[in-house]
């Protein structure tokens, strides 16, 4: 990888750690621009603010995230942004449904600089990075990839609604929190349940929650 400006967003709400990433980016992309977010509605102000954003560093377990809602969340509305998922876990399963949700590497928060600024070099080439012996397991990730796919079909708006659904908000809330009309809240909920192959807001409700319990 060349030594090219590269912006990058790391989001993680211990400091140790992101000064950890930190340093990798930098002795990997000594011109990189690093921009820091403790909370997972701190990284999306980020990527408002930053349109030529190309990679974040995302911690699995932190505020505002749960589960790998955020990383599916950014994937839907940002298709273009490579994200890694960080975390303490180190479980096999958890680390293939990150890959299979869209990450493109997970490093556990045991690796070392020289690990994570390999990793940095292996994501910035187009490929995808895990920590040694592990093996992507398709098999096991079916259900993770069904709804990953089901997913990708919404708009961010949509998954907004969806989001909101799973929370128990009606549509009138909905309308209220989004600055929209309730009749176009009906139209999206109506898109989302034909998009996701569902019969209903409970359907829908229960596969987005799958998403908050997949790294269990």
């Amino acid at each position: 990888m060349s030594l090219e400006t590269v912006k990058i967003a790391i989001a993680d709400d211990h400091p140790l750690f992101r000064t950890a990433l930190i340093q990798a980016a930098k002795k990997s992309l000594p011109d990189s621009q690093i921009i820091e977010a403790d909370s997972f509605e701190s990284l999306l102000k980020v990527i408002n603010d930053h349109s030529d954003l190309e990679l974040i560093f995302l911690d699995l377990n932190m505020p505002g995230n749960d589960g790998f809602t955020g990383l599916t969340r950014i994937r839907n509305a940002h298709p273009d942004i490579q994200i890694v998922m960080v975390s303490a876990t180190e479980d096999p399963h958890v680390i293939n449904k990150a890959i299979s949700l869209g990450a493109c590497g997970y490093i556990p928060k045991s690796a070392g600089l020289d690990e994570i600024s390999n990793a940095i070099d292996v994501v910035l080439d187009g490929e995808t990075w895990l920590p040694a012996n592990i093996d992507i397991m398709e098999d096991e990730n079916s259900e993770a990839t069904e709804i990953a796919e089901k997913l990708s079909k919404l708009t961010p708006a949509q998954y907004k609604v969806l989001d909101m659904i799973s929370n128990g908000l009606l549509n009138k809330q909905i309308a209220y929190e989004m600055h929209i009309q309730e009749p176009t809240v009906k139209n999206h909920v109506s898109a989302i349940l034909q998009k996701l192959a569902v019969n209903n807001r409970t359907q829908a409700s229960t596969l987005f929650q799958k998403l908050k319990q997949l790294e269990q």
